[in-house]
């Protein structure tokens, strides 16, 4: 396999290089999420070249890619054996080079440990299997706040939800405030996640109905669980609250697929496509929220759906919600997701937990 030279950064350009001493590739390319033009490398002595001006590249501050060759008839794609920089995703490891990213100072602390056990509820839409992800040391029968994710195992695996939260518990803990208090996390697997994620009343049903209570059951409960999800997931949430007034205590969307025929016209192939935008058109066009509760609408500058997302922000906020928004320089990634919990997750549960205060002090089923 040909060797690669880590990515030259400087204030001008990036430029990328893979040796090809003995003339094996035909061609190489640059894959990226965003459309960065050309990005055919060049042949130059010895191998391949691609320099791509700063001024050509989205508004992020660290740019994910994959290398592209072909040779002998075949190709592949790969990350870049030279640069250390790589990161998981939902389809596999990318490379990704720094163009000024810092990472969360919170990474750099000592989280609160917690303990796990699988559950799996029986609903009409077949089975949902959570993992509800535990504080070290607490009680079972203690009532706790309750934080669920859409895509749970995914967050926490590679956005580091639950890492995030034992964080900001210790966090408080040495500081008497800020942070979080314990909580527990129900990590939410998708399933057939563009079935059940994409505006559909029978996976909210299923959600609010049947798989809230057997958490609660599960575990006793301060206040109403606040809903997290990321890109569908968002949707999703924002759904089964509008669809189940009162379920949820807070919710964090990040990055919501609100699909509208004016902004995402690119995604009308999405085989729930009627059913999102007629969902999204519902949002737009209330006239009053079904419920009061906090919401953060967080995202990435330069990923798609930046501008539908500032669009049912505004939408909410001119219903009368709290709704606070976030971006991180940054596109449609785990990374971004997990950037975006601090400090909008921290938010969002204290808002829900001070209005849920006298009204709803321990949810049981």
């Amino acid at each position: 396999m040909p060797a690669a030279t880590a990515p030259q950064v400087t204030d001008v350009s990036v430029t990328w290089r893979v040796d090809d001493p003995e003339g094996r590739l035909e061609a190489v390319r640059l894959w990226s999420d965003f459309d960065l033009g050309d990005t055919g490398f060049t042949r130059v002595a010895g191998g391949w070249e691609l320099a791509v001006p700063r001024a050509d590249l989205p508004p992020v501050d660290r740019l994910e890619y994959l290398i592209e060759e072909t040779g002998d008839g075949h190709t592949v794609m790969r990350t870049d054996p030279a640069n250390p920089l790589q990161v998981g995703g939902a389809f596999g490891d990318h490379s990704w080079v720094s163009l000024g990213y810092r990472e969360p100072a919170w990474l750099r602390l000592q989280a609160e440990e917690g303990t796990r056990h699988d559950l799996a509820v029986e609903t009409p839409v077949d089975l949902v299997h959570v993992q509800l992800w535990s504080p070290a040391g607490t009680d079972p029968d203690e009532p706790l706040p309750l934080l669920l994710s859409h895509d749970g195992p995914e967050m926490d695996h590679l956005g580091e939800l639950t890492r995030f939260v034992g964080v900001m518990t210790a966090l408080r803990e040495v500081q008497g405030t800020g942070g979080l208090p314990p909580l527990r996390v129900g990590l939410l697997a998708p399933g057939p996640r563009d079935e059940r994620y994409s505006a559909n009343d029978a996976y909210a049903a299923a959600l609010c109905e049947n798989v809230v209570p057997a958490l609660l059951a599960e575990a006793p409960t301060v206040g109403r669980p606040v809903l997290a999800g990321q890109s569908l997931g968002a949707l999703a949430a924002l759904h089964a609250e509008w669809r189940h007034p009162g379920t949820f205590g807070g919710l964090l969307l990040q990055s919501g697929s609100f699909f509208t025929p004016q902004l995402d016209g690119h995604e009308s192939g999405h085989g729930s496509w009627d059913r999102i935008t007629a969902f999204v058109d519902e949002v737009l066009d209330a006239r009053r929220a079904p419920s009061g509760l906090p919401v953060r609408v967080v995202f990435g500058t330069a990923e798609e759906n930046a501008a539908n997302n500032r669009l049912v922000a505004a939408a909410l906020r001119a219903l009368g919600l709290d709704v606070g928004t976030g971006e991180v320089r940054d596109g449609h990634t785990w990374t971004c997701w997990r950037d975006l919990l601090d400090p909008y997750l921290p938010e969002v549960v204290h808002e829900a937990l001070r209005q849920g205060e006298g009204t709803s002090a321990t949810v049981t089923a």
